[in-house]
Order: structure tokens, then sequence, then C-alpha cells
């Protein structure tokens, strides 16, 4: 079937034309199905009777950006209806009560204590002295013996919508309206960039927004928005207003530190203080005796590991502490070299740096690559795309706890994982090596 359209036989025998519209309809109509099912098993994460359609609707996606590199340009009513699918496999994980011990109770602990005049750094939630401050969506959060690790941002952020209702509901809707947020500056950006706006797909279609933004929530989404708000005021030379909002994503959490050789020479000294002095300010209220706390951000780093193997690999030889500097130097000479190679800033030099830092990391959760997702768009970072659908079979970690199994991927399923990353960037690669050689010989 060829890239603008083939033809299929009906029962009379007639040629039916099969055109790119309808095979990206049929994608989206896989994917509303599989994740409709997917939801109805989200209390069971990661058994087969949520792995299975999750994991079909990741093939449908991987189709759909097929079809999106290979069509020049797909009518607006595609994109709308898009769209509307998108809102509704959100709205049915929205209505999905998360997991009893998802990250988002400790969000829902982290406002309330605040708003009672407690500092989430400090307070330790199984104290049998703060039992009393408990409600029944804190009760059951995951990791209770150790004070919070999310920065500043992110900690404001839970304050602010628990203000407004507190619940998980609450959270995971704020996550939900980032998420259309972000969809709606990427179709700036795309009309903007005069890119065919059916690439917002790309994004609005990816299963793990469905359950790691609707389902799960988790505060990676907010940060997602502000970097890529970020991104956009770079691109329009809004300086202030990309250095800001980088500062408040660096803020959410501190993956996105590694971009910052991305705005070298891009945004002014004044601006870049002025985005150091806003962290600093979001860290006032949380300042304990004068020094600003860190939570258990020094224990997740010496005990947290998850999907891990290149860390893994290095810690054996050094220490843990040195292995995250190693980890951000990665992230960093990656941005370095991305920047140096271009003068414009694009979306690809944006991706690989965060996609380099969290390869190594010593815990790689399915959420984590959300960050990554609104700036891939293009055949560069197409490893990347696979390695947002590759991960899926790590949730089968989370039955097999059920089962009383160890919380470890097994060996198997990273090597399923990074295997199918690493054979994309070698074919990529190979394409490149060849492509050179090619020409050359038509030329001689």
């Amino acid at each position: 079937m060829g890239a603008c359209g083939g033809t299929n036989t009906n029962r009379h025998g007639r040629a039916v034309k099969v055109t790119p519209e309808w095979r990206v309809y049929t994608f989206g109509a896989i994917l509303l199905v599989a994740l409709t099912l997917c939801s109805r098993s989200f209390s069971r994460m990661g058994a087969p009777s949520f792995i299975i359609p999750l994991a079909v609707a990741g093939i449908a996606y991987l189709l759909a950006i097929r079809e999106f590199f290979s069509t020049p340009g797909l009518p607006r009513r595609v994109v709308f209806v898009g769209l509307v699918l998108a809102a509704l496999w959100h709205l049915l994980f929205l209505l999905t009560p998360p997991g009893i011990d998802d990250d988002i109770h400790r969000y829902v602990w982290d406002g309330r204590v605040q708003r009672l005049g407690y500092n989430p750094y400090i307070v330790v939630p199984s104290d049998p002295a703060l039992s009393g401050l408990h409600t029944p969506e804190t009760r059951t959060l995951n990791n209770p013996d150790v004070p919070s690790p999310y920065p500043a941002g992110a900690q404001l952020f839970f304050r602010a919508v628990t203000a407004i209702h507190e619940s998980v509901f609450a959270l995971k809707a704020a996550f939900v309206v980032c998420d259309f947020a972000i969809v709606l500056v990427l179709l700036d950006i795309l009309r903007r960039s005069r890119q065919e706006a059916h690439w917002v797909l790309a994004y609005a279609w990816h299963p793990l927004l469905a359950t790691e933004v609707a389902g799960s929530g988790h505060i990676d989404i907010v940060g997602a928005l502000l970097l890529l708000m970020s991104f956009a005021a770079l691109w329009r030379r809004w300086r202030t207003v990309a250095a800001v909002a980088f500062g408040l994503a660096v803020a959410v959490k501190l993956l996105p530190i590694v971009l910052l050789p991305l705005y070298w020479r891009r945004i002014r000294m004044r601006d870049g203080a002025l985005a150091a002095l806003l962290i600093g300010l979001l860290y006032v209220p949380f300042l304990n005796h004068g020094r600003i706390p860190t939570g258990s951000l020094g224990t997740y780093v010496h005990s947290f590991r998850f999907n891990d193997p290149v860390f893994a690999t290095l810690e054996r030889v050094w220490a843990p502490q040195l292995v995250v500097g190693l980890v951000v130097l990665v992230g960093f000479l990656t941005a370095i070299r991305l920047r140096n190679k271009a003068r414009e800033c694009s979306s690809d030099a944006f991706a690989w740096p965060m996609a380099a830092s969290l390869l190594c990391a010593p815990v790689v959760y399915p959420w984590y690559l959300l960050w990554l997702l609104p700036f891939l768009r293009s055949a560069s970072t197409l490893p990347i795309i696979i390695w947002t659908i590759s991960i899926i079979p790590t949730y089968y970690v989370w039955h097999l706890r059920t089962l009383g199994r160890p919380w470890l991927v097994p060996g198997w399923m990273m090597v399923l994982e990074y295997g199918s990353v690493a054979t994309a960037a070698a074919i990529i690669g190979f394409r490149r090596f060849r492509r050179p050689a090619a020409t050359k010989f038509s030329t001689d």
C-alpha cells in the first residue's frame, strides 16, 4: 500500500480506494477500543487484561506515526476527529480511580500538610504523631517512611490544586487540563512553523497520556507543559518568557536542567538571573533553618531503582552520587553538541538530551517519558518514539508485585525495551551512512 493510498476490493470485486485519511481513522478507532478495554482493567495494572490492550494501542499508535511521516498533509477534519477521540479516552481514564498507592496520593498529602502549616520536606507520613492529618486518600500513599522528594514548583502546584478541592480527582483533572493546554500550544507551534496540523495527534494519541496523566495522574505533565511553553517562547525570541518558563519547569522536576546549554546566547544574562531568582523564591516557604531542603531526594538516589540497565552497570564501579553526576553530564554534553550543530532551536534538540539522561537514570518509569512527548515530530527522534512504546511491557512488574515477586524488571523485558530502541537507532544510522555514499556514486 503506497503512501498516497492503496486499493482493496469489495464483495462485488470493485476497487475501493483506502486513503491515508481512512487509515488514520482506523488507527484512531483501534486506539479507542483498546484504551477502553485497558481502562476497565486499570485497577489491575500490569495484568494481561490491562497490558495486552495497552500494547495493541501502542502498535496502533506506531502505525499512525508511520502514516504521519508518509503523508504530506491530512484534512483538518481528521485532526478534529482525532482530538475528539483522544478526549474520549482521556475521559474514560479520568473517571477511573488510580491505584491505591499511586504517586498522586502523595501529591494530596503534600498539598494538605502545606495548608495545615507543615513542611512536606520534613514531615514523614508514617509518623504516628501525624496520623490525625491523614484522610482516606492519603493513608495508602507509597513510601510513607520518607518525606517528599518533589521540588518546590511541584509542591506549590499541589497546594494550589488542593486548596480548590482536596482530592485525587481534582489533581487528575488539573493534569488533564495541562495535557489539553499542551495540545493548544502544539497547534500554535505547528501553525507558525508551517508544519502540518496532524502532527498534534503524534502527541495527543500517545497511550501514556491516557494511563499516566488521566489515569494515574503524574506531575510530569505540568513540567512538560512549562517546558513546551519555554520552547515556543524561545522560538519566537520571547527571551524573558522562555527563561521564566524554563525555570518553572526545572522547579517541577529536575530533568530539564540538562537543556541549559540550549539557552546559551539565546537568552540574556538578566533573563537567566531572573529564572534563577524565581526558583530560589519558590523555595522560600520551605526553608529549614535557612537551608534549602531536599526531602527524600538523597534516599531516591541511594535506594530507588527501576528499569535501569545502564545505571546498574555503572553503579558496580562508582558510587551512586558519582553516577548521577555522570547522568547529568551525558545530558549536558548532548545538549551542547546539538546547540553547536544548529543555530535555530529545534524540537529534536529538546528531546535528545533528556532522553540521553533518562537512558542512564537510576529510575525509568513510563511516566518519566511524558517529558519527551511534545518534542517528537521528526524522523531523527524515531528511536525515542519507539522507546515510549517499548517501555509498555514494564507495567507487568506491577502485576508481579501483586503475586509477591520482587520489584524488578526481568532481563528479557529490558532486552525487548532497549533492544527495540537500539535497533531503530542502528537502522537510522545505517541509512544516513548509506545516503551520502549513494549520492556520491550517482554524481561520479
